[in-house]
């Protein structure tokens, strides 16, 4: 890469205060300065710091210095702000498993997991939510933790990822400052596990790298269905490194093999007060019934000239690689079929690090994750209480360890013979050095000066966020227009909701106009000047849940709501079927005892209709007889049942009986809406819920 260039330092006036003053850096990131030593920021023994925004690294594009005080006194303090919850991904789900790769990839990398297509490596898998603490819901529009620890012969190597393959940030530097933002403010203590708020928007409002990542955020990636149905990103760009020591650049993805999908967002917040474990409860629940999850691992592998040939820099990890520009190399499947047998000893105890690699990994100059790999371990010395977390058994690894380090807080190893240092002469057969088996650092060329300056190549932060949005389909770019007008409109400063549509103008004029329209704010867009001048990108529809959905049933839940005298040859029908696709069927009554059918058999209810809102479920049946109509049309919990289900869009199938239900709640007869008279009305109604959604009828919801 060329030699950086040094922009103009000279401060342009701010409107921020008479003795404060901007400047955009290198990379299009905001400095905000002052020359009064009153309100100069400094670290904790009080030096003044001259650069907040980007970490010391040995040249524009190199690593993160160790000598970089400033950004490990400022992680070291976030770090160690609670015990001992963790700061973020608090509200986590766990499961054990195993992986297994498709062929032997030494083309790509020595490791030997990877390399052995007959052996399953163990595994222990975290899904979390980010900003909410342990006791919040399962629910709320967040970004999702997918962190995998892989327990190799070789080591421990953790893969900590999320559900969304871009970050906020292009710097560790900035990460304690960003959870700040997203987290409760400080002076009143909420809201909890929530963004809807003026602290972060105020943030990402000065942050135009953030941009891509918003625009995910108020995607229906934000709102998963289930964990099962989650995908997964290693975020960053990694190496691996086969035996000859060829590099090659990747990228990681985890893909569900049933399909991903997501809730609406009323669905979500009636989820989280019907069922705040709704997550944690659907993977535990089909992990016991043996619907073991299952997720597909392959990677983007890519070159440097190739890197070097893209529209941006590989580095930053606020962008993606776009699949068709570099397609999926599939390279093996995980399963996860064991529960945790103690919440706490294993998913509440797991410590998981992005520094925990084996031979044939190796990292980027991402900064980001350079700052990770000093941030996790010593958060995990604060958690967990000292440097022998390792000594837990969720965290320990299987596969020999050996090494001399000693004594400590949780010491629960007992280490004999006199000798706990090397080299020496008095024990022959203590550890050694491995020169052939040992990890070994790629040796990638690295010179410049010591600088604190963000790359050029990273100053582009609105390219790739119209990419997204112009990528998904008309729902999916509806549901982000709402996501935004719910935000900002809990945002009481006007400032910030205008510096917000200034950049969305950016992204893409017409979601601005949008937004702009919904809250009543036409015409305030701040002008912003981005750093960088946005470029049209080739769309990518395989960024589009909706555009890339097939037709299925598997792991979903069909909710069948029956009444006394119900059609018991109408439910045997759908038992039936619901097995074959895969689905899980749970039968709803006005209460939990036993329900005599037409013909006098008896079933007993999963649930109560008052428990068990349709919400919870993908696809809802009226089994209901003509007895017992017009005492259920007295009920309310049966009357929302039906509501929710049709503004939800959902598939909806029903007993001939039933109709007058759907008359009460004015429910139009679509292709979403099936009669079930018989066994080949079943059918048509399992044929239909495949689908999930009826989108055109959004329109006449919203209407």
């Amino acid at each position: 890469m060329a030699k950086p260039k040094h922009t103009s330092q000279t401060p342009a006036k701010s409107s921020i205060s008479s003795r404060s003053f901007e400047h955009t850096g290198n990379g299009g990131e905001l400095h905000q300065m002052t020359d009064q030593r009153d309100h100069t920021l400094t670290t904790n023994q009080g030096v003044a710091i001259a650069d907040d925004q980007n970490s010391l690294t040995a040249g524009e594009r190199g690593p993160t210095l160790l000598e970089d005080f400033v950004l490990r006194e400022k992680i070291t303090h976030f770090d160690h702000e609670r015990i001992p919850e963790r700061i973020v991904h608090a509200r986590g789900s766990g499961a054990h498993g195993y992986f297994q790769a498709y062929r032997d990839l030494g083309d790509l990398t020595c490791a030997a997991f990877l390399c052995d297509p007959d052996v399953q490596t163990p595994v222990f898998a975290r899904f979390s939510t980010v900003a909410g603490g342990a006791g919040s819901v399962d629910l709320p529009r967040d970004v999702r933790g997918f962190a995998v620890k892989f327990y190799t012969q070789e080591g421990n190597f953790d893969l900590v990822g999320n559900n969304i393959p871009v970050f906020f940030i292009q710097d560790a530097m900035k990460f304690p400052d960003l959870i700040h933002a997203a987290k409760m403010e400080p002076d009143r203590g909420y809201p909890q596990a929530a963004t809807a708020h003026d602290t972060f928007w105020d943030f990402v409002s000065l942050m135009p790298e953030s941009m891509h990542m918003i625009l995910w955020a108020m995607s229906d990636r934000a709102i998963p269905r289930s964990l099962r149905m989650m995908e997964g990103f290693g975020i960053h760009t990694f190496r691996l490194v086969n035996a000859k020591g060829k590099s090659t650049f990747v990228k990681f993805h985890w893909r569900p093999r049933i399909g991903s999908a997501s809730v609406l967002w009323d669905e979500a917040v009636k989820i989280c007060g019907a069922d705040p474990d709704f997550h944690r409860r659907d993977l535990y629940e089909a992990i016991e019934r043996g619907d073991f999850p299952e997720w597909e691992l392959s990677v983007q592998a890519f070159d440097e000239a190739t890197a070097e040939s893209l529209p941006f820099d590989v580095l930053d990890p606020t962008k993606l690689i776009p699949e068709e520009s570099i397609p999926l190399q599939p390279i093996g499947k995980m399963v996860l079929n064991r529960n945790p047998d103690n919440f706490f000893a294993e998913t509440e105890q797991v410590a998981f690090h992005p520094g925990h690699i084996v031979p044939g990994i190796d990292f980027s100059d991402d900064p980001l994750l350079q700052g990770r790999l000093f941030s996790y371990l010593d958060t995990q010395l604060s958690r967990l209480g000292g440097p022998n977390f390792h000594q837990l058994p969720i965290n320990r690894p299987r596969c020999p360890m050996h090494n001399f380090q000693r004594d400590a807080v949780m010491q629960t190893d007992v280490p004999q013979g006199r000798v706990n240092y090397e080299p020496n002469s008095l024990a022959p057969e203590s550890p050694k050095e491995n020169p052939a088996a040992g990890f070994d650092t790629h040796p990638a060329t690295q010179s410049g000066d010591k600088l604190r300056v963000r790359p050029e190549t990273f100053k582009d932060h609105y390219s790739q966020a119209r990419l997204f949005y112009r990528s998904m389909t008309a729902p999916e770019q509806d549901h982000i227009v709402c996501a935004f007008t719910f935000e900002l409109g809990k945002v009481e400063t006007v400032a910030v909701r205008c510096r917000i549509l200034g950049h969305l103008r950016h992204v893409d004029p017409e979601l601005c106009d949008r937004v702009a329209r919904a809250l009543g704010m036409e015409g305030q867009a701040d002008t912003i000047a981005p750093a960088a001048t946005p470029i049209d990108l080739s769309l990518s529809p395989t960024l589009s849940l909706l555009a890339k959905a097939k037709p299925t049933l598997e792991g979903r839940k069909i909710g069948v709501l029956v009444s006394e005298g119900y059609d018991s040859a109408i439910l045997d029908a759908l038992l039936t079927a619901a097995e074959t696709e895969g689905a899980v069927l749970e039968v709803i009554g006005l209460h939990v005892g036993p329900i005599p059918s037409s013909t006098g058999e008896t079933l007993t209810p999963h649930h109560a209709v008052a428990a068990a809102p349709s919400v919870l479920f993908d696809t809802v049946v009226l089994a209901i007889s003509g007895t017992a109509v017009d005492a259920m049309k007295q009920k309310a919990a049966v009357m929302n049942f039906i509501l929710d289900a049709y503004a939800h869009l959902k598939i909806i199938g029903y007993t001939p009986d039933a109709m007058p239900l759907l008359d009460r709640a004015e429910v139009a007869i679509d292709d979403g809406v099936v009669k079930m008279d018989a066994r080949e009305g079943v059918a048509s109604y399992i044929d239909a819920a495949k689908y999930g959604r009826v989108w055109s009828r959004a329109v006449l919801i919203q209407a």
